[in-house]
């Protein structure tokens, strides 16, 4: 890799955002979210009840199109009740992508559930229909309405697709390939806030999909995550589940199931209230940064990460494929020094030691894209 391009991106960086260092992806506040933070202090109404916690799950209804909204503390605790929702069950088997961030196969196995890691495409870096159908065939059977494992015998009761960077994977093929075999879809929409696949927004196309507002998503709670379904008793359901189970009334303490402390804080809330005003220029910012960096790559002939037919990206997190794992390595190493920050993407689930005994298909594209996809920063310019 010609150190004259590495100068040249390192330029260009400096030039959009303008600062010493250059974080990945960091947070955008003014005045409106201190407002709307002591608005909710004055009101001493700072933990799991009150009206803002509300008014963000409704604003994420209103946008995402999803007849219901629960919020949770984070990304990670929406997917672990996601997959209680679902019926997942201690023993049961979970499909998955091996190329994903690990809080996707810790709430497999806060469910007591184990990861199934089937490839992805390399045009989305998502969950490859083709991958799913054919190791369903090879490996699986239905019996009395239920799919089962033939090498295993354990029952697969749901599959997990992941919208890498906020790209759509081939989300309408994985979901109706998981009806025709009676598996529930959990989407994990966690980095997809403001992507759309045929004009439906991620995480509304299978039962249930949950979303992350962690301080490096499009918008942030600080800490946050939301279950979104249309199914009105999961919702239901989900609500109970994360405020421990309670039974509704006015002092008295009493609960009818194990539960979780999940639900998300008002305080937190009154962040995303603020942030959900923003979102709509959030993406229109983030849709010239990706043409930019599109047209840029392109003149260096370096290949830069977009969206498939039909689908449109929310522009999280911008990637580019290099060559090797080589280059990969010059790039971020070089970047880094350079007061640039890149990274690579996640090391393979199936690699890591908890999750390294699970089955799993080829994983040929996985691993291709493991050696060589960079992420870039991807902030909004201040």
């Amino acid at each position: 890799m010609e150190l004259k391009f590495l100068d040249s991106f390192i330029d260009e960086v400096k030039k959009i955002y303008k600062e010493p260092y250059t974080p990945l992806h960091r947070p955008v506040f003014d005045q409106n979210e201190k407002d709307y933070l002591i608005e909710c202090i004055d009101s001493n109404f700072v933990s799991s009840v009150g009206q803002k916690v509300k008014d963000f799950e409704n604003s994420i209804i209103d946008f995402t199109g999803a007849k219901y909204a629960i919020a949770t503390v984070n990304g990670t605790s929406a997917l672990h009740l996601a997959m209680l929702l679902a019926g997942v069950k201690a023993g049961d088997e979970v499909i998955t992508q091996s190329l994903t961030f690990v809080a996707t196969c810790n709430a497999i196995a806060y469910a007591n559930a184990i990861p199934v890691f089937i490839d992805v495409n390399k045009d989305t870096m998502g969950m490859s229909p083709d991958a799913l159908e054919c190791f369903l065939k090879e490996n699986a059977k239905i019996k009395d309405g239920k799919t089962y494992n033939n090498k295993t015998g354990k029952r697969i009761s749901a599959c997990v697709p992941m919208h890498t960077f906020g790209m759509p994977l081939r989300i309408k093929e994985i979901s109706a390939i998981c009806n025709d075999w009676g598996i529930s879809v959990v989407e994990d929409a966690a980095e997809s806030l403001g992507s759309f696949f045929e004009k439906k927004h991620t995480g509304t196309f299978g039962e249930l999909g949950t979303l992350s507002f962690n301080g490096n998503k499009i918008i942030t709670t600080g800490g946050g995550g939301m279950i979104i379904t249309n199914d009105e008793k999961l919702a239901i359901k989900a609500k109970h589940l994360s405020t421990t189970a309670k039974i509704t009334h006015p002092y008295e303490y009493s609960h009818d199931m194990v539960g979780y402390n999940y639900r998300l804080p008002n305080i937190n809330a009154a962040l995303g209230c603020a942030q959900m005003l923003k979102i709509k220029n959030f993406l229109e910012i983030k849709k010239d940064l990706s043409n930019h960096w599109k047209n840029y790559f392109g003149e260096h002939n370096v290949d830069f990460c977009t969206p498939i037919k039909g689908a449109k990206s929310n522009n999280w997190l911008h990637a580019i494929l290099l060559n090797s794992k080589k280059e990969r390595d010059i790039f971020i190493e070089y970047t880094n020094k350079n007061d640039v920050m890149t990274r690579p993407i996640w090391k393979l689930m199936s690699d890591l030691p908890m999750f390294s005994e699970c089955q799993r298909d080829s994983l040929k594209n996985s691993k291709w894209l493991a050696e060589r996809v960079v992420n870039i920063p991807s902030s909004i310019p201040a």
